[in-house]
């Protein structure tokens, strides 16, 4: 792999030296590959990138190996991961959640969770799911940690790591142009909008 026809290790070289002393450490121990995930952008954004591990190095070859396919000329970047930037990216996505609205008639949510983060990213337990009750109201949620959550990027489902993914639940609108509102109440009571 190269990276603008140089070796990737060569980059994080200089990258390194760049960086501030909290980022030097982060990058020795918690870096990924952002792999851009429509190549018709040139401008990135919070959800644009599919995060990827970074699976071994060879520093006498100066080849990265990372966990995902790449194909010649997609767009990469180098991310750190640390409990703040987590906790940062988690409160954006729910308070651009709740400001559409979203959070009306939220009835109850399931989070997935993976192993890497909670207690022993944040050094609290349940942080993810009491960011989301302070964003969205106090919704029961349940859930469980994973080793590989499924959720969206850029309009498509893959398989993630060191996220947590939520699946909402409201009341159903049943429309249907053969009932007339008053039979669909009838047969759905719950599933109807508020008068």
């Amino acid at each position: 792999m190269e990276l603008d026809g140089q070796s990737p290790l060569l980059i994080l070289r200089d990258l390194f030296l760049k960086l501030g002393a909290r980022d030097q450490n982060l990058l020795q121990h918690a870096l990924f590959l952002g792999l851009v995930m429509d190549p018709m952008k040139s401008h990135f954004t919070h959800g644009d990138f599919l995060i990827r591990n970074i699976v071994g190095l060879d520093t006498e070859k100066g080849i990265l190996a990372i966990g995902a396919h790449l194909r010649e000329g997609q767009m990469v970047q180098f991310h750190l991961r640390d409990a703040q930037t987590s906790a940062d990216d988690l409160q954006e996505t729910l308070t651009l959640y709740a400001a559409r609205g979203g959070k009306d008639q939220l009835s109850g949510a399931l989070l997935f969770s993976c192993l890497g983060r909670g207690e022993f990213l944040y050094g609290q337990a349940s942080h993810d799911s009491e960011l989301f009750q302070r964003k969205l109201g106090q919704v029961p949620v349940s859930g469980f940690f994973c080793n590989g959550e499924i959720g969206p990027v850029g309009g498509t489902t893959y398989l993630h790591g060191y996220t947590s993914c939520f699946a909402l639940f409201r009341p159903l609108y049943v429309t249907s142009p053969a009932a007339s509102a008053s039979e669909a109440a009838d047969v759905h009571p719950v599933s109807q909008p508020p008068s």
